[in-house]
């Protein structure tokens, strides 16, 4: 069994940009705990393999987000000296990992997952689900214990692949010993970060409806997004009393703002919770809202716009930090699957026993 280190594992798949909802959810906190001394290693990981399991027709789409996300990365302030940067697809240790699960976990087990369900609704997958989308729980437990991370920071909707994760690590440790860390959640510790809304106060952002603001949009375009953003539409006059519920703009001010930016962009209002009271009983028009909102947005952007700016000059270095991460990852996987294969008594060549076994056997 491994020792008790502290060892994060996450990442995100390069299937576009990532956008305001992904730093909300995890990369923010991801940054946090990168810095706060707690963790002996954290791994992110690009999960262009597991991409590729509900885009394998397009590859050039996951091809050329690989360095957009390494970018969002870098320019949040994940720093690859203390956090290894890698690309799924390099480590082959994973699919083979994943390979050996597959024993462990019946069909129906995976037909009950709710993410999966709700993934293959969204993606009409229903009469013709792809095999390797449907086992991604499989794949992504092999992704999380090859790493033995203790901590896996994810948004709630990714709690029932947890769970399928921790009970793979169970059944294999019951049945060849323990060897594999079962991994903890850990959500993000503000509610509205949970699932931050899209602009049009659609319930998830989507490349594809155009409800996102990305990390690297410059901020003539960050305004132009927050300004139309959806709010109570019977909120008609200023007088009119607005509501709170399903009003994107509200949440994203409880997902970004704090004291100090009232302080700095509305002082008039001591905190959002006066701005709330305020426009519930009428009086406060959507605009000026949605202007502090900006303000708020500007200035949690601004450091990341600038930070990408200099990586861009320098994709090499970039290239680098991939290719380096990806190597110490390999490494990291290549022991797991060592002891996996010891565990199952599959390591015929490793194992001296195995000849002096069937030596004994024979005579």
């Amino acid at each position: 069994m491994a020792e008790n280190k502290k060892i994060i594992l996450t990442g995100d798949r390069p299937t576009g940009k990532l956008h305001v909802g992904h730093y909300a959810g995890s990369l923010k906190r991801r940054v946090e705990l990168q810095n706060s001394g707690e963790f002996e290693k954290i791994f992110i990981m690009i999960a262009d393999a597991q991409a590729l399991t509900d885009n394998a027709d397009h590859p050039s789409k996951i091809r050329e987000n690989i360095m957009e996300v390494a970018l969002d990365y870098l320019s949040v302030g994940i720093d690859p000296e203390k956090s290894t940067i890698f690309i799924q697809s390099h480590i082959s240790e994973l699919t083979e990992l994943s390979f050996y699960y597959m024993n462990l976990v019946t069909v129906s087990r995976l037909q009950r997952n709710p993410t999966v369900k709700a993934e293959i609704q969204m993606r009409n997958f229903e009469t013709s689900i792809p095999v390797g989308f449907f086992t991604y729980p499989i794949s992504q437990a092999a992704d999380i214990t090859a790493f033995k991370a203790t901590t896996v920071p994810v948004g709630e909707d990714q709690a029932p692949m947890l769970e399928q994760t921790r009970e793979i690590v169970h059944k294999f440790n019951s049945v060849y010993g323990e060897t594999l860390v079962e991994p903890q959640i850990l959500l993000p510790d503000n509610e509205a970060c949970l699932r931050l809304p899209g602009t049009d106060g659609k319930a998830k952002m989507s490349k594809s409806l155009g409800n996102c603001i990305y990390l690297s949009e410059n901020e003539e375009d960050v305004q132009k997004k927050v300004m139309s953003m959806f709010t109570d539409p019977d909120h008609i006059r200023v007088q009119d009393p607005g509501k709170l519920e399903g009003n994107t703009v509200f949440t994203y001010l409880d997902a970004f703002s704090n004291d100090g930016h009232f302080a700095e962009y509305l002082p008039e209002y001591a905190n959002l919770d006066e701005l709330k009271e305020h426009y519930k009983r009428g009086g406060l028009g959507d605009v000026k809202v949605k202007k502090f909102l900006n303000s708020v947005m500007q200035e949690e952007l601004r450091p990341i716009r600038a930070r990408r700016a200099e990586y861009e000059k320098n994709i090499d270095l970039v290239y680098e930090i991939l290719r380096s991460g990806s190597e110490t990852a390999k490494e990291t996987a290549a022991k797991t699957l060592e002891e996996v294969k010891h565990a199952m008594k599959i390591d015929y060549f490793q194992d001296p026993r195995f000849l002096t076994e069937q030596k004994e056997k024979f005579k």
